[in-house]
């Protein structure tokens, strides 16, 4: 038999996980690690934590497993995107890691916007957004207030990136997150020299890995200290993953054109499927064989959902019973008596793109009880969804299904509230632990035993439970759904009024 060992290195901890050819999980386990956060909307890790969090997360999960390490055939990881690492010629932090959160270089990502550049097409077409989180703003903001840094860096590259080299000593970056965040383009030239040409980076350029592996290709074989430090062979190859998210796709099944994923926990990430690019306003951004070969991601996002619940359970000081709620708000009708929330808690990623945008709970009585809040914040998230699969289908791709991994699928009226919004069928596989399950399909892909991603799609994503949109329920929430388009322009403008958040 043949296992596969992956790794989820999310914002918190990494959790490694020992996979075999059907895709059932054997044995599992997380390490945490540390996020120090400062002023300025700064958030920092130590890439060493990274390191030991593997390894012991690694050796305890093939224990629980119960297999041979030398069966061990295979490793892939599924790590945090725009978490960037400036490392010195013997491969050592210089500094603590920018992790995705961190947006201190907001001024930077406007001035990457401002050249105009060819390759900011991906984004909205040209016209943004560029987000303070990715790449290219990052090292510009290292650049300019940390020179010695940039100067002295021999590489400047991603979490991923950095496993990568302790795991085989190769400078390789991921296609998937180079092509999401980094603005490379297969399809228009590679690099994005000229953009970062136009901001004076030039000397990024030689500081960015120069080797690029497409998700499921091998980079090379365990190195020796690798290999002793985690108790396996030299003979383990390391197969090429990337951003968490975007893996989940592959281990949420989403692979053809027409499906599409959501990604869901404190926030939402729709990721969907096409043949051709998709490039207009409110859209996140377009990508080529940023996951499969020759087929493109579009993306469109919501920056606070679970989050919202969240602050409902903070709000009721440590009473939320989750169960009771979900009970009790599944026996309202559609509306909730009248309440509509807009979900815009932390600004709107798309299709507004509007860092300045702010929640709103309207309609409320003294006859509105905890349960209808906490419906109608999933219903405002549901409308949410639909603004941007809207927004998806004027620029010309349109689902056709919704396959969803992460904290919404395991509570079914979130799930139907989703179908009966956006009136497609919500999908749920039998795993919901989508980057794990991606992994282990990359692994096994890149070991030899499937011919393709799809081939191990095939194999190793199992079905789960299917919900179809309700027609009755679908055309309450039509009406619903105006009213709460409307809110956005009438919140707006009583913002622009008062010079404050809506």
């Amino acid at each position: 038999m043949a296992y596969f060992l992956t790794a989820d290195g999310g914002t918190e901890s990494l959790r490694a996980r020992v996979y075999d050819l059907s895709g059932t999980c054997l044995g599992s386990a997380a390490v945490a690690y540390e996020t120090k956060f400062s002023a300025g909307a700064r958030a920092e890790q130590d890439p060493e934590d990274w390191w030991r969090a593997f390894v012991a997360a690694a050796r305890q999960a093939i224990e629980t497993a119960r297999v041979d390490p030398a069966a061990i055939a295979a490793i892939t990881l599924a790590t945090t995107s725009c978490t960037v690492v400036a490392l010195d010629r013997e491969g050592k932090a210089l500094r603590p890691a920018i992790i995705w959160m961190d947006v201190r270089a907001s001024a930077e990502a406007e001035a990457v916007l401002a050249t105009g550049d060819g390759a900011l097409i991906s984004n909205g077409g040209g016209r943004g957004p560029v987000s303070a989180e990715w790449m290219i703003p990052k090292a510009l903001w290292i650049a300019r207030n940390e020179p010695e840094v940039f100067e002295k860096a021999h590489t400047i590259c991603e979490y991923q990136d950095f496993m990568t080299l302790r795991l085989t000593g190769e400078r390789a970056a991921s296609l998937n997150n180079v092509t999401l965040r980094w603005h490379y383009q297969t399809d228009r030239g590679g690099w994005p020299v000229t953009l970062v040409e136009a901001l004076g980076l030039g000397a990024l350029l030689d500081k960015w890995p120069h080797r690029i592996v497409p998700p499921g290709g091998v980079i090379a074989n365990l190195s020796g200290r690798a290999a002793d430090e985690l108790g396996l062979s030299t003979r383990v190859k390391v197969v090429q993953g990337g951003a968490d998210a975007l893996i989940g796709m592959i281990g949420l099944g989403v692979a053809h054109p027409g499906q599409l994923a959501l990604i869901t926990g404190s926030s939402h990430l729709q990721f969907g499927v096409t043949e051709s690019a998709v490039h207009a306003p409110g859209i996140w951004g377009t990508y080529r064989d940023c996951v499969y070969p020759d087929r493109y991601i579009v993306e469109g996002g919501q920056t606070s959902t679970g989050s919202i619940i969240a602050w409902l359970g903070r709000l009721m000081n440590g009473t939320m019973d989750l169960e009771e709620l979900n009970r009790r708000a599944a026996a309202l009708e559609p509306g909730c008596d009248g309440l509509l929330v807009q979900d815009h808690f932390q600004g709107n990623r798309t299709p507004y793109t509007d860092p300045l945008s702010r929640g709103a709970i309207v309609g409320l009585t003294l006859a509105h009880e905890p349960h209808h809040i906490f419906r109608a914040i999933m219903e405002g998230i549901g409308f949410g969804t639909r603004a941007i699969l809207d927004s998806m289908a004027a620029a010309g791709y349109r689902g056709t299904e919704i396959t969803v991994g992460g904290g919404a699928g395991a509570s079914d009226l979130w799930l139907q509230i989703h179908a009966d919004t956006a009136g497609l069928p919500v999908c749920v596989p039998a795993s919901r632990d989508a980057p794990s399950v991606g992994s282990a399909v990359l692994a096994a892909h890149g070991a030899g035993h499937f011919a393709s991603i799809d081939d191990g799609i095939a194999a190793m994503v199992r079905p789960g439970k299917r919900i179809e949109p309700r027609a009755r329920e679908m055309a309450l929430y039509d009406d619903i759904y105006r009213q709460y388009l409307a809110l956005y322009p009438a919140l707006k403008s009583v913002r622009g009024q008062e010079g404050g958040g809506a």
